[in-house]
């Protein structure tokens, strides 16, 4: 089952992708797709058998395709969680995960634009497996509990500007613009995409691939993750972990660094969860929006 949103932001409705690839819209029977949904096996069950049934309305072509799952209450990243991207970057892997917040404002759907910081020269990408939480986790050590507490799966691109976070003193600023956490094209349920630690994931820029790497090179494996961060704070339904990138990001190759520019078209995968398209945009210094 691959679960997405449809309709122009704001005002996006619930829908999934039949076995012959075609949208078909789910407001009849669910009004969002959310933690509480993803943690309640009997109305996936019934999504499953809607959508088979062939009788749910098709969503005309050309809809706008927003992010799959509602806008979450946190995002909690995870950084240097992958061998070779720890390599790279020179780093000793952290005896802990490296951890910072990015606020629910820099959700944006799949196709949407990224934005450039006004007098951005270092903004960045990242290609990683996001989790959606389905069920309350908290102060849980067990992997395999923590595991259970997954709703979904889906594609994000952690962008990032580095001049911001090298400023320190945290990550946090260079992780919280709008439009810095594109996520979907999908959210797949956990049964459906099967050993999340037998994942491929993929990056490219204006067609160069500039990430290809794995989760099997995790150096904390999903559930460990989540067991970790349910000791320092309370995941609920609806929250998106960010579980890492492997290795080829713009600030650790040779200069001059291919960060992004206006214009160029970044592409992200995770395979099962398909693959998204952003356009990077250039915005105005002072811009109010109602």
């Amino acid at each position: 089952m691959r679960l997405l949103s449809v309709g122009p932001p704001g005002a996006e409705r619930p829908a999934a992708l039949d076995d012959q690839d075609v949208a078909r819209d789910l407001s009849a029977i669910v009004t969002v797709i959310d933690g509480d949904l993803l943690g309640d096996p009997g109305r996936l069950a019934t999504i499953r058998d809607a959508i088979a049934s062939g009788r749910l309305p098709v969503v005309p072509d050309g809809v706008r395709i927003g992010p799959p799952t509602a806008r979450p209450g946190k995002i909690v990243g995870v950084g240097l969680n992958y061998e070779d991207h720890a390599e790279e970057a020179g780093a000793e892997i952290p005896d802990e995960p490296v951890v910072f917040l990015k606020p629910s404002t820099s959700i944006v759907g799949p196709y949407d634009a990224i934005e450039l910081p006004p007098g951005s020269t270092t903004t960045d990408y990242e290609v990683e497996l996001g989790v959606v939480i389905g069920r309350r986790l908290s102060r849980c050590r067990d992997p395999r509990t923590a595991l259970a507490a997954v709703g979904g799966y889906l594609t994000v691109d952690d962008v990032s500007e580095r001049s911001r976070i090298a400023a320190g003193p945290t990550w946090a600023k260079g992780k919280c613009a709008d439009t810095f956490t594109p996520v979907g094209p999908w959210l797949v349920p956990p049964d459906t995409v099967g050993d999340p630690q037998a994942l491929d994931l993929e990056l490219w820029v204006d067609g160069e691939r500039r990430q290809r790497g794995t989760t099997a090179r995790m150096v904390l494996d999903v559930g460990g993750i989540l067991a970790f961060l349910s000791t320092l704070m309370t995941l609920e339904p609806g929250d998106l972990v960010l579980t890492g990138t492997p290795g080829g990001v713009a600030a650790l190759r040779p200069e001059p660094r291919p960060f992004l520019r206006e214009g160029h078209v970044v592409e992200a995968e995770v395979s099962g969860l398909g693959r998204q398209r952003t356009r990077v945009v250039a915005v105005e210094e002072t811009e109010v929006r109602v």
